[in-house]
């Protein structure tokens, strides 16, 4: 009986578990681009203007106003004034080290041309014989590599449940090991605490080829 009870009260967790996650954490981001809302003059506001707040409608007012900055960087005058913005910045002592450090991390994960964070690795961390995932971050390290001696990589170490956090190892090229999971199945089962591990498509092809010859047999 117990045995049955514990079997349905399981199957029931991981139904509604993963349902209640995926709410709490959109509810925390919906409400963070809510605030957004902030910006516009109070009677231009839902409240002013219906009675009553409308959940959502900063999400959608948020993507707006990037996808309109986009536009409007992307051309000659908007270009001349982002780069007259950054120089202000750029006098500034505390701020430009924050803003120029904020934007280069930003360059480098959401351009189509960097490496960074699009392979995932596998390296011997905290010590010989323990195994981490990686993602590699850079691989042109200027004088670290110049005083190293030999070819090495950057990787980003996360941590397990929040993989926002983590450390950078620098490592020698020959110690890193490439694996074949996307970057999503690897923050997938960094964030599931290793629960959650990814197919290895290798296993998957050597299955099918085995069918396949198994098959050709008959």
């Amino acid at each position: 009986m117990l045995k049955h009870f514990r079997r349905y009260m399981v199957a029931g967790i991981l139904v509604w578990l993963p349902i209640g996650v995926t709410v709490f954490l959109l509810r925390i981001l919906i409400g963070l681009m809510d605030r957004t809302l902030l910006f516009l003059p109070e009677q231009f506001r839902p409240e002013s203007l219906f009675g009553f707040g409308i959940p959502g409608l900063g999400f959608v007012l948020t993507i707006l106003v990037v996808f309109l900055t986009g536009i409007f960087a992307a051309n000659i005058v908007g270009r001349s004034m982002v780069n007259f913005w950054e120089s202000v910045l750029d006098r500034i002592p505390v701020v430009r080290s924050v803003y120029s450090a904020a934007k280069n991390f930003a360059e480098i994960v959401f351009s189509d041309s960097s490496n960074s964070f699009k392979q995932v690795l596998l390296i011997e961390y905290p010590r010989k014989g323990l195994f981490s995932l990686a993602f590699q971050t850079s691989s042109e390290l200027g004088e670290v590599q110049g005083r190293t001696g030999e070819e090495v990589v950057c990787t980003f170490v996360p941590t397990t449940p929040n993989p926002t956090s983590g450390f950078i190892i620098i490592v020698p090229k020959k110690d890193v090991v490439a694996l074949d999971m996307d970057v999503d199945e690897a923050l997938k089962m960094i964030i599931s605490l290793g629960v959650v591990v990814p197919t290895w498509r290798k296993e998957q092809l050597g299955e099918l080829s085995l069918g396949l010859r198994e098959e050709q047999k008959e």
